[in-house]
């Protein structure tokens, strides 16, 4: 019970805070030394957080200091990530260069749709909707990516696969959305990327406006999310290369690749 506590109290505070870091993130300025991915395995902060919520709030202010730019889970190591671990990868998710993108994309077609109906047009309807969908994507982390991973021991992280053809990249990242690793490097159900996004939306619907929070709309979003996860695997996939050949941000580490087929 007293874990289940700990994590419960790590997911309501990065619920606040990650829902602000953007705002934060945006105002920093990016050093040539930050990486693109972190290394697989993250040092604990040495302060603990322990029962004192001003240093979980220190805490988890330098993990989101220490964010990675555009996709923070691309594994570099298969070390075997702790509950710590994985809320640290949950936060620099929730603010990472690929989540407030696909937000800010996101936010303009249901702009564009007037969807939801109940955030009005013009700057303050985006704003609502960007908003919105940022808290979508952070519950999401909290969620898959930290709760149910910790929970039943799965490792959320993607691991890049060499020598695949586009086909097979394909197949790959829509194979990863069901199947992932666990901690000891087993083959497991998804749990964490299937059920994630299904909790995120259905905890949406307490903020979501009337008339878009029923059983439908739910799963109509959830779609969306599935479809979103496999368009970032299958960037995740060809990423380190992209990111090669432009060097639009600085190189990480080096990746851990699968060796292990889907």
């Amino acid at each position: 019970m007293t874990s289940v506590r700990r994590w419960l109290h790590l997911f309501s505070t990065s619920l606040i805070m990650c829902c602000f870091g953007p705002v934060g993130a945006a105002q920093q300025t990016q050093s040539d030394s930050l990486p693109d991915a972190p290394s697989g395995r993250v040092q604990s902060p040495q302060t603990t957080t322990g029962n004192n919520p001003i240093q979980g709030g220190v805490a988890l202010f330098r993990v989101l200091e220490r964010k990675s730019l555009v996709f923070p889970d691309l594994a570099t190591a298969k070390e075997t990530l702790s509950a710590w671990d994985k809320f640290e990868l949950a936060a620099n998710d929730s603010v990472a260069i690929s989540t407030i993108g696909a937000t800010l994309v996101g936010a303009a077609y249901g702009q564009a749709i007037d969807s939801p109906e109940g955030y009005g047009q013009g700057s303050q309807g985006y704003f609502k909707r960007f908003g919105a969908n940022m808290a979508r994507a952070t519950s999401d982390n909290m969620f898959g990516t930290f709760l149910i991973a910790s929970v039943i021991h799965e490792d959320p992280r993607f691991y890049v696969k060499n020598g695949l053809s586009f086909k097979q990249s394909v197949k790959y990242a829509a194979v990863r959305l069901v199947k992932t690793r666990s901690d000891f490097g087993k083959p497991v159900i998804n749990f964490g990327g299937l059920l994630g996004p299904l909790a995120a939306e259905t905890l949406a619907n307490t903020y979501y406006p009337e008339g878009s929070r029923s059983v439908g709309d739910t799963f109509i979003r959830y779609s969306g999310d599935i479809g979103w996860r496999f368009a970032g695997n299958l960037l995740r996939q060809y990423w380190p290369n992209i990111n090669k050949k432009l060097r639009l941000v600085p190189q990480g580490p080096t990746l851990a690749r699968s060796d292990q087929r889907p």
